[in-house]
Formats: structure tokens, C-alpha cells, sequence
């Protein structure tokens, strides 16, 4: 019997492996369209660690409580500024057998006298016992479970270790890094999610129906391409009132991120709806009765998908990249909020990068790592889901 082109369609889309017979009685495997996707992928080596750098982090984001060493509001007045403390493997003990033990070398301050200014040196006779899974600083996990379990930390919870350095106001680095990961790794999704509906949304509708529907959303495009960039945000940022919560603020930064970002993503899907609508299986999906929505998301929009995906996972560093300058031009988020870009804001003088520079460096890595791992996992998924490279 003679196959609809619905069907002929929602056969395509199977992602699975099928079996087939030709004339002579043998079976042959057909691979659908998502499998053939990851065998291509699977051997880009980079795009492979890529997305596993990007899965690390966004572990990090997920678990941050839990695998920062202390809250990212404990100060320690003492410890302005403060560097990073490195992680020795043995001690001696008191027979002067060295022996396995992770720990930390406390600080020895001094102040100079003329500029009354702290400076600090490792102190060997200061010793830190560190482990793991210690007790510290209690939370609440996801702001639903009490705990006060920390994956790294002293053994002695009124001992201090900063791996990563303190900054001015003698805060953990490693743990304000960790906790900022959450804010600029959640709002760079949040952001692409919201921008992937509208451009897609706006994107399909413009290119399938054409004339004054296609002619409205492409002036409305070309308005929102036309804005600057800076002092849109800047106009943005003075409208959030200033009683507003962090948590209101932040959802308020991803919402302008997410409107200045879907114009490039509804311009392609529009070429592709432009080329596909007058395709085969579109008419006869026409012809079987399908309705104007069903033959938009369910028989273009599938063999779009893979494009799609490519495009929505390179987006994504360009919303973190986004909410990190805004942050770091201080109209963005700004404290008690951690972010990355908070934490780069606070980094903004000499003094630090003169004195502190861990509080430039640390943050800047982890914006390039993702940006950087992105970039590669979205190329590396653009090129496995091109049928038309060999």
C-alpha cells in the first residue's frame, strides 16, 4: 500500500535503528537520522571532551552547596586579600615519620607600618588538615535539604582554608567561583531557551505564510538589529527598580538578554521554511488534511532540529558572555547576587590587579572554559548534523 507523506515524514524522524529487506530476503539496517548524528559526532574528539567540560560545570551549578567549602557570605576580616593556599600530601608527626595527610599551611601576616597594608606569606608550623566530606558550614541543598556536609574542607571547622584566595572582604574565592557557576550558567540557558521559542516561533511562522506576516516580524527584526547594544541595557537597568529582590533581577537580566537574542536564530528558520514549504511531503501532508500547525511543528520544524540544536548550544556562551558584561559594567546583576561577572566586577581597580590578581584570574578562566567548550561542542554538532558534509 502507498505510504502518506505524514507517514513518509514521522518514518524519517525515528531516531532508531531499522531493520529492512530488500528483493533478495536480507535484512538491512537503516540508521535514522539522530544515531547517524552521534556516530559522526563521537568521532570529534574535541566536540566529545568539550561537552563533557560543559557537563562538569553544570554539575558544579547543580551541586554547589555541596561542593563549596563554606557559605559565599562568611567573611574573614582577618584575611582581606588573602592567596591561595596549595594542598600538601604529607606531614611529619611528632616521631618525625612523614606520613599521608592533606592539609593546608595557615598565613603568617604582617602589616606595614607606613601603608598599614596586609601581607601574607605561608606559615609551615601552621598546619590545616583537610578532607573530604567534612562537616562545615550548614545550608540548605537546593534551599530544600539541611545539611552541613561539605565535599572539601578542614577537619576542623573553625580552621580557614582558601584554595583559591580571599577577596576584599576575606570571602572564599573557590566557593564564591563555585556558586556564581549556578547564576552564569543557569541564566545563559534560561536566556537561550526563552530566545530558541520566539526566533523558532516567529521564525517559522514568518517564512511559512510569507506576505504581511513575513513583512511585519522581518521590520520588526531589523528594528531590534538596529538598537545599540550598551545603551539599550543601560535603559533596561535603570528601569529595574531598586527594591526589587536579587531573584526578581535576575529573572529581569535574562529576560532582556533573551529579547536581543532571537532575531539571527528567526532569520534562518526562516530561509529553511522558505525552501521547505513547497516540498513533497509538505504538500502531501497538506493533502492528508493536516492542519497549518501541524504541518509547521510537526513535519518542517523535525527536519530542522539537528540545525537547530547546532545553533541553540552556540548561543548559549554568547548569553553568559552577556550577562558577564553586563554584570562587570555594573547594570547587570550586582551583589548579594554571585556571578561571575559580580565576581569580575569586584576586580575593577589596580589595587587588585596589582596585589589580588587571583580575582581576575579565576573568573576569567571559568567564563573562557565555557565559552571555549561551547564554541566547540556547537561546531562539532553543527558539522555532525550537516547531510551534506562528507
Amino acid at each position: 500500500m502507498k505510504k502518506h507523506g505524514s507517514e513518509i515524514a514521522m518514518e524519517e524522524d525515528k531516531p532508531k535503528i531499522t531493520r529492512l529487506t530488500d528483493g533478495a530476503g536480507s535484512d538491512i539496517e537503516v540508521a535514522g537520522q539522530w544515531r547517524l548524528i552521534w556516530l559522526k559526532f563521537r568521532q570529534n574528539r574535541v566536540a566529545l571532551f568539550a561537552g563533557w567540560v560543559i557537563f562538569f560545570f553544570y554539575g558544579v551549578a547543580l551541586f554547589c552547596e555541596f561542593l563549596a567549602p563554606t557559605l559565599p557570605t562568611v567573611a574573614q576580616p582577618r584575611l582581606t586579600y588573602a592567596p591561595p593556599q596549595e594542598i600538601g600530601l604529607f606531614i611529619e608527626d611528632e616521631t618525625g615519620q612523614r606520613r599521608f595527610q592533606l592539609h593546608v599551611n595557615g598565613y603568617a601576616m604582617t602589616v606595614d607600618p607606613e601603608s598599614l597594608r596586609r601581607s601574607f606569606t605561608s606559615d609551615p608550623a601552621n598546619i590545616i588538615p583537610i578532607g573530604f566530606f567534612v562537616r562545615g558550614e550548614a545550608y540548605d541543598m537546593w534551599g530544600l535539604i539541611p545539611m552541613d556536609r561539605h565535599l572539601i574542607g578542614p577537619l576542623d571547622p573553625s580552621d580557614q582554608m582558601n584554595l583559591l584566595g580571599t577577596d576584599k572582604l576575606g570571602r572564599d574565592m573557590l566557593t564564591r567561583l563555585i556558586y556564581g557557576a549556578r547564576v552564569s550558567m543557569s541564566i545563559g540557558l534560561i536566556g537561550v531557551i526563552s530566545s530558541l521559542i520566539i526566533g523558532t516561533v516567529l521564525g517559522a511562522l514568518s517564512g511559512y505564510f510569507g506576505g504581511w506576516v513575513d513583512l511585519a516580524v522581518q521590520r520588526l527584526i531589523e528594528i531590534i538589529s538596529a538598537m545599540p547594544t550598551i545603551p539599550l541595557w543601560l535603559g533596561f537597568a535603570a528601569a529595574i527598580p531598586l527594591t526589587w529582590s536579587p531573584l526578581q533581577v535576575y529573572f529581569i537580566i535574562t529576560l532582556i538578554v533573551s529579547l536581543l537574542a532571537w532575531t539571527s536564530l528567526a532569520r534562518e528558520v526562516r530561509g529553511r521554511f522558505l525552501s521547505l514549504r513547497r516540498e513533497d511531503f509538505v504538500t502531501a501532508a497538506k493533502l492528508d488534511g493536516s492542519s497549518t500547525g501541524r504541518v509547521i511543528f510537526r513535519h518542517i520544524l523535525p527536519s530542522l532540529t539537528s540545525h537547530i540544536l547546532a545553533v541553540t548550544t552556540l548561543a548559549i556562551p554568547t548569553m553568559i558572555v552577556a550577562e558577564t558584561a553586563l554584570s562587570f559594567l555594573g547594570i547587570g546583576l550586582k551583589p548579594p547576587v554571585v556571578s561571575w561577572g559580580v565576581l569580575l566586577q569586584d576586580a575593577q581597580n589596580i589595587r587588585t590587579i596589582s596585589s589580588a590578581p587571583w580575582l581576575l584570574i579565576w573568573p576569567s578562566l571559568a567564563v573562557i572554559s565555557v565559552v571555549l567548550a561551547f564554541n566547540f561542542l556547537g561546531d562539532g554538532l553543527r558539522d555532525a548534523a550537516d547531510p551534506y558534509d562528507s
